[in-house]
């Protein structure tokens, strides 16, 4: 059974930073690309950024670009997300996700962000 659970979300202000980790289990969590998406409320599902299995390709929604680092750690089935110069756009719950992480069951609970002032 796939479990992703993610951590390290939180209240921050405009401009603040947070570190987002993911912990996977139950799959071969080097043999898959990763993904960090997130929804805001009342909003669909939105791809942020996506990281290949040995972490050398990296990919980023343009709206996080310069701003957010994806990484992962294979040997502890982690996977990260840096957020900096955090805008109140960036308000969402952030879930970490397998391909394809438009499947439910390819993604976590997710941790939610709120940037508030």
């Amino acid at each position: 059974e796939v479990q992703l659970v993610e951590s390290g979300g939180g209240l921050v202000q405009p401009g603040g930073s947070l570190r987002l980790s993911c912990l996977a289990s139950g799959f071969t969590f080097s043999a898959y690309n990763m993904n960090w998406v997130r929804q805001a409320p009342g909003k669909g599902l939105e791809w942020v950024s996506k990281i290949s299995t040995g972490g050398g390709s990296k990919w980023y929604a343009d709206f996080v670009k310069g701003r957010f680092t994806i990484s992962r750690d294979n040997a502890k089935n982690m996977m990260y997300l840096e957020l900096n110069s955090l805008k109140t756009e960036d308000t969402a719950m952030y879930y970490c996700a397998k391909d394809p992480y438009s499947d439910p069951a390819s993604r976590g609970q997710g941790t939610q962000v709120t940037v508030s002032s």
